[in-house]
């Protein structure tokens, strides 16, 4: 939707409307995507029943790489970040296998009940009552500082550790240009060091906390926020500066046809409010129905509140209206692919253990207890949610010929979609949204949280 094609004198509930309306699907939009992630056998048409739907320019065989789709935005689940230390601009894992280990063990030293008690000892009892092995404080300390290596960690080489440009110590990079790409695009407004752009760096702690206490979806939706946000000051400047900006009109129509622009890429998303799309949980009776789906409102108005209090924008007002805050969550509780990148520990200790049996056997000798002592979730992957631009546009099917899946070299956060077979040009590329081995009324039942049933081939044979 261009911006010069809105209305001028819309009123507040206007621009919300605006907003959240379906835009026409543009074209250029799209080429500008597939040109960018450089998949060119890729092209977004319109789709009657669908709305939109992502179609192939070639001939696809089985197991090729039909898309790599960079995130217009996602989060890292905060209870993961125990586990893995990653880029939070492009999620690939950082530091080295030391700090990896070295991290784990140390968070759950803190989750010990009898710290105390181990701290007089010298030892840090990781996990007891899970009956792992034990481990002296000052060597976790030694794989954290990096003055002890692992045998053969020199092959599995991470990206140095870059700090957050505001000074915080929330969000760790793997270069400066991810840092620099981060803290334009969302990090600037979010950030609670002592070089945040927020007004309100205590409110934003608040809202930080809030998320992490009740769901952390609220923190890619205060992305979204923010990002359209500094979109749009860019646009502004940009517009000031070519003396295009009617400064005369008292009031602030000539600033919401910029507000749309920015708003453009998130436009692009199926939405619908989370507290009427998000599925009933299995704990939850259906006679209590309506008020559990209040209270999921009244959550989210309780985190608009904070985030309004950190980084409100008077002429970004429409951006904070429980109404768009909604239909924000409710796109990525509709659209998001999980975000997972495998964690490189996995790799390190394959290899160990695939080494020829007089070196696995010494290397053993100081691989073996820090094994132990992570016990059986040694490595845990990367894991949060995202919102992929070009992926979302892909439809359902209970037989799709494309999937979701990680190969050994993608190690970012990236979308990595792969042929099931071999798909003709010209042939939509669909993916699942649910696991398609479950009968035919368990899937519909999964895909009616979607707002849709379905027809493919397969549902249509399998129907009563």
């Amino acid at each position: 939707m261009e911006a010069s094609n809105c209305p001028i004198d819309a009123h507040f509930s206007d621009k919300i409307s605006i907003l959240l309306s379906p835009p026409p699907i543009p074209q250029e939009y799209f080429q500008e995507l597939v040109a960018e992630r450089q998949c060119y056998g890729l092209k977004v048409k319109l789709d009657g029943e669908h709305g939109k739907g992502v179609y192939s320019g070639v001939d696809f065989r089985e197991d090729d790489l039909i898309l790599k789709d960079q995130m217009l935005v996602g989060a890292q689940h905060s209870s993961n970040k125990v586990d893995c230390l990653v880029c939070s601009f492009c999620f690939r894992f950082i530091g080295s296998i030391e700090l990896q280990i070295g991290r784990k063990l140390y968070f759950e030293e803190l989750g010990v009940s009898a710290v105390d008690e181990c701290a007089t000892s010298g030892v840090m009892e990781c996990g007891s009552s899970s009956g792992k092995a034990r481990l002296p404080h000052d060597t976790i300390q030694s794989l954290m500082d990096g003055s002890l290596r692992l045998p053969y960690s020199e092959n599995f080489p991470l990206p140095i550790v870059f700090p957050c440009l505001g000074g915080c110590k929330e969000a760790y990079y793997c270069s400066k240009s991810c840092a620099e790409a981060d803290w334009e695009s969302f990090h600037s407004l979010l950030c609670i060091g002592r070089g945040s752009s927020s007004p309100n760096t205590e409110a934003l702690l608040k809202f930080m906390k809030h998320a992490n206490e009740t769901n952390d979806i609220f923190i890619p939706a205060a992305k979204v926020i923010s990002s359209t946000i500094l979109r749009y000051r860019k646009l502004k400047a940009a517009h000031f500066k070519l003396g295009k900006l009617d400064t005369s009109n008292p009031h602030d129509s000539w600033l919401f046809p910029l507000l749309l622009e920015a708003w453009k890429p998130v436009s692009m998303g199926f939405k619908k409010r989370w507290w009427d799309c998000i599925a009933l949980p299995d704990d939850v009776d259906s006679c209590d129905e309506a008020d559990f789906r209040l209270q999921i409102k009244d959550l989210a108005s309780e985190s608009l509140q904070l985030l309004k209090e950190a980084i409100y924008d008077k002429e970004c007002a429409p951006l904070f209206s429980l109404d768009i805050y909604g239909h924000i969550i409710g796109m990525f509780e509709l659209n998001n692919l999980d975000l997972v990148v495998a964690s490189p520990v996995e790799d390190y200790f394959l290899y160990i253990d695939d080494l020829p049996p007089s070196q696995k056997k010494e290397a053993e000798k100081m691989t073996k207890s820090f094994l132990d002592a992570l016990g059986e979730e040694y490595s845990v992957s990367c894991q949060g949610t995202a919102f992929f631009p070009l992926q979302s546009c892909m439809n359902h099917s209970c037989i799709p010929n494309a999937k979701a899946f990680k190969r050994e070299e993608d190690k970012d956060g990236q979308a990595t979609i792969i042929a099931l077979r071999p798909i003709s040009k010209e042939e939509e590329i669909t993916i699942s949204y649910i696991d398609e081995d479950l009968p035919y009324g368990e899937r519909q039942e999964q895909l009616a949280d979607y707002g849709f049933t379905c027809k493919c081939p397969r549902c249509i044979e399998e129907a009563p």
